[in-house]
């Protein structure tokens, strides 16, 4: 990414937070995260992957550094978060759900409804619209919580492992329907897994964390173009930069 601040979305700034208890989540964070990117965070369990989504929703307030971009107060309306569980409402149907960010800003319009039968229409669930999340498989589910998050036109989507608890052919589909959301689209991503191959799959940048205190250890580029097919799973790209990831995080144990 080129330094371009108008460029910027968000950009923290010698970030630490430390939390009541006195463990320290962060230390140290410098990031920069620019329109229509797609960034990758991983790193070991408890190393702030998250800490840094709720930093940046506004969930967290840092201990000292400071948070540029959408993070500012007035301008959390364009971010969107999509949780490792769907939370979904389990009385309401898919419309309901995917309505419920339109509805509680009291927007009941014309233009609000057609949004979000566009919406169903996307993650392609037509036949599902006054179904209940009961009634719903896994994939369908985090379907309508991706859907509910980009029904408010959001700049940037805060993404913390969705696919997680999903089987990994289900998860593969979902990596690929979110690339066909995401490309051709006005919208920035971070999005937090463990898994590196999802990682190479999707990014086009791929940020690694060191165990706690969580500080950046490298920015690994993904330079293969988008769209990416499955073809590019088996590609020696995908390969070499599976083996970079993967090499980088066991050297932060060292």
């Amino acid at each position: 990414m080129t330094d371009n601040s108008a460029n910027e979305l968000v950009r923290f700034n010698e970030v630490s937070l430390q939390f009541p208890d006195g463990t320290r989540a962060l230390a140290s964070i410098d990031l920069r995260i620019g329109r229509s990117e797609f960034i990758s965070i991983v790193g070991p369990s408890g190393c702030g992957k998250t800490s840094i989504l709720k930093l940046v929703a506004g969930f967290e307030q840092p201990t000292s550094g400071s948070i540029s971009g959408l993070a500012k107060t007035e301008l959390r309306n364009e971010v969107s978060y999509v949780f490792q569980d769907a939370t979904l409402m389990p009385w309401a149907t898919v419309e309901k759900n995917i309505s419920l960010p339109l509805t509680l800003q009291g927007d009941v319009s014309d233009g609000a409804r057609s949004r979000v039968q566009e919406l169903i229409e996307l993650v392609g669930l037509s036949e599902f619209a006054h179904s209940y999340p009961r009634e719903l498989s896994g994939g369908m589910k985090m379907r309508v919580s991706i859907a509910r998050a980009l029904v408010t036109r959001p700049k940037l989507l805060l993404m913390d492992e969705p696919f997680a608890a999903l089987d990994e052919i289900t998860r593969e589909r979902m990596n690929s329907e979110l690339l066909d959301l995401w490309v051709g689209h006005d919208w920035t991503v971070i999005f937090v897994t463990h898994s590196v191959a999802e990682a190479v799959f999707l990014s086009n940048r791929i940020v690694v964390m060191s165990p706690r205190p969580g500080h950046l250890v490298k920015d690994i580029p993904v330079a293969t173009p988008y769209p990416r097919t499955e073809q590019f799973r088996s590609s020696q790209s995908f390969f070499e930069l599976g083996n970079q990831v993967s090499s980088t995080l066991r050297h932060t144990h060292d």
